[in-house]
């Protein structure tokens, strides 16, 4: 992953004080202010920050981005960005670290001491941010530097920075799961270099061979005796009207599923499912039933036994892939979505030089007719394709609550 999104932080109406509550979120900060060319602009960010004004963020290596309101109706598209550590410096930084495990323990604590960024400085590599190293922009007409929309998303970012350090390392360059993972074998290789050797040789005592022969063990007993009859055994009786051998095994798959679900979640998450939700996420879920276009036996009978038909069941079991239920919802329902995120999502899609979309309700359609984007009640945008043209939609791809990363990423493989 080389992206987060964070929802937009709720207001802090009269609230005073420093922004950052950590010491890394504070030289956060400070890299801002020392940067401003005017104390005003940097007051009436800050009010805009603690009023609510920023959306969700966008962190990836390199820039911030968030919209941010202002005095008109449309929200300006703004951002930060920081220049990311070469590969010279990340291996410094990795090997600084790692020679400590305190210090990979405090980043897993979500913690930044001073001597783990005193450790890095010795090694050349600068994580926070000096004077003048943070480059603001935005698309409103203020030419201030920073204008009082890009301080608000620079005070909010200081409070992402004070509960996950991690979001730094990602604008810097990398991501929490990878460096993790670095930082573990960086860890079991300097502990095996520094093992003395000798260390796996056995010491004076028993070892545990002689110490389990010694238990005096039964002996194993004897095979069973093969079958009489050749041939396969029957696995299900045949009597009259009984279910295919494979429908059987098909549910029993299924079955297995739900009370691994139930037994670590304490709940049948599939309790309230109706017979028609039911049969969608068994066709989205069983391996042998994906694709669009299915000559399963079993898939036809689980079709008819809804009273739709096997496109029917295609084309819902992929909006569950999309979605699960929502995914399903934005399929079979329209609706009108309120103002916000859905009427953002035109100009987001314009800036990034995507023809102009048509709406109807909560669908943005290109000129082409080719895709479409749906947006659902939990926030994310469902890419949909018609081949040819055609009002015949499918979904195509994953959900994502950024509408230009859900055309890019999915639909037309661009990168972003």
């Amino acid at each position: 992953m080389t992206r987060r999104t964070f929802p937009a932080l709720p207001p802090r109406p009269g609230s005073r004080g420093p922004f950052a509550e950590s010491w890394w979120g504070g030289a956060w900060v400070r890299a801002l202010e020392e940067t401003s060319l005017d104390p005003g602009r940097l007051s009436r960010g800050r009010t805009y920050a603690r009023g609510g004004y920023v959306d969700e963020i966008t962190v990836g290596p390199g820039r911030i981005a968030a919209m941010v309101h202002g005095s008109r109706p449309r929200p300006y598209r703004t951002g930060i960005r920081l220049q990311v550590l070469s590969d010279e410096e990340w291996n410094g930084f990795l090997d600084a670290v790692s020679a400590q495990p305190a210090h990979i323990a405090a980043l897993l604590d979500k913690d930044m001491p001073h001597d783990l960024v005193e450790a890095a400085e010795r090694a050349g590599v600068h994580l926070l941010p000096g004077a003048g190293e943070l480059e603001p922009s935005c698309s409103c007409p203020d030419d201030g530097y920073p204008c009082k929309h890009a301080a608000a998303l620079c005070y909010q970012t200081a409070r992402l920075l004070d509960t996950d350090p991690f979001v730094l390392l990602l604008l810097r360059g990398r991501d929490e799961g990878g460096l993790i993972d670095e930082l573990s074998r960086r860890n079991a290789a300097r502990a095996a270099a520094e093992k003395p050797a000798g260390a796996d040789v056995p010491r004076a005592g028993v070892s545990a061979r002689e110490a389990l022969s010694a238990t005096g063990r039964p002996p194993l007993p004897a095979p069973l005796a093969p079958p009489a009859e050749s041939g396969p055994p029957s696995l299900f009786p045949e009597l009259p009207g009984a279910p295919e051998p494979s429908a059987l095994e098909f549910l029993a798959v299924d079955a297995s599923s739900r009370a691994h679900a139930f037994l670590t979640a304490d709940v049948d998450p599939f309790e309230s499912a109706s017979p028609w939700h039911d049969a969608v996420r068994l066709a989205a879920t069983h391996p042998h039933l994906s694709g669009r276009r299915s000559l399963s036996p079993l898939f036809s009978t689980l079709a008819a036994g809804t009273g739709r038909t096997s496109r029917n069941l295609t084309r819902a079991a992929a909006a569950w892939r999309q979605g699960g239920p929502e995914g399903l919802a934005v399929l079979d329902t329209p609706w009108n979505p309120p103002a916000g995120d859905f009427d953002r999502a035109r100009s987001a899609l314009a800036a990034a030089d995507f023809p102009r979309m048509t709406i109807w309700r909560n669908r943005l359609t290109d000129p082409s007719r080719v895709v479409q984007l749906r947006y659902g009640r939990d926030g994310r945008w469902y890419p949909y394709r018609s081949d040819k043209g055609r009002d015949d939609w499918w979904p195509e791809g994953p959900a994502d609550r950024d509408p230009v990363g859900a055309l890019t990423g999915t639909l037309y493989g661009a990168a972003e």
